[in-house]
């Protein structure tokens, strides 16, 4: 008797092995909303990856990173563009979401400039490092160049001397390539200034400081003064 007793309360809705059951699905549940990307809302995904990004990312790039589709990352871009101006009564940033080049980047508010500036100037080192003058001259010589271009001359990575030598005003950004987004950068007038020089045409030659270059290098069409 106690046995049949046992049986039918089990098969019973409710019973151990439903409950057990009803756990296992509520944990499986509890651990795909922690290890999904897709449990964190499509503005947050974006906003990190932008938050890291160095070049601008186009709408297609953006939504292969977050396995979304073009016109939900446009929607969502457009949210955060809305978010950081401070619409709808939300505290407008010091930085702001803007598309460059087809391509969607944070940079610092124009009007926030000046603070930057000052805060880069005390805390830049006095001096620059080796792979920084290495770096400064790659960008001379080679103008326009993009950060890829410079890492492969360098075979190095130059991401951080990069951002060092336009936090110091010594390059800057000249224009966005349209097919690719890689940002091309030259040198400024503050390092002309630094330099003494009034044009890069007065820049030595490197030629003769080249193996086998003690008689130069012929030049080549398009490169004044055979400066590569």
């Amino acid at each position: 008797m106690t046995d049949d007793v046992h049986d039918v309360s089990s098969a019973e809705p409710g019973g151990a092995d439903e409950m057990a059951d009803a756990r296992a699905i509520e944990q499986e549940i509890h651990d795909r909303a922690v290890h999904e990307p897709t449990a964190i809302p499509i503005d947050r995904q974006l906003e990190a990856i932008l938050m890291i990004a160095d070049e601008p990312q186009s709408l297609v790039a953006l939504g292969a990173a977050v396995g979304a589709p073009v016109p939900a990352v446009r929607q969502a871009v457009e949210r955060l563009v809305a978010d950081f101006d401070g619409v709808d009564g939300t505290v407008r940033r010091g930085f702001e979401l803007r598309e460059v080049g087809g391509g969607w980047r944070f940079y610092v508010r124009q009007d926030l400039d000046p603070v930057v500036e000052q805060f880069v100037e005390a805390e830049r080192p006095s001096r620059l490092s080796q792979a920084a003058l290495e770096t400064l001259a790659v960008v001379a010589y080679k103008q326009p160049i993009t950060r890829s271009q410079i890492a492969s001359i360098r075979a190095v990575n130059v991401d951080g001397v990069v951002r060092t030598l336009v936090a110091r005003g010594l390059i800057e950004e000249s224009f966005t390539d349209a097919e690719t987004g890689a940002i091309n950068y030259v040198t400024s007038d503050l390092l002309l200034q630094q330099l003494g020089i009034n044009s890069l045409d007065e820049l030595p030659l490197i030629s003769p400081l080249l193996d086998d270059g003690a008689d130069g290098f012929e030049q080549k069409e398009g490169i004044p003064d055979g400066r590569v």
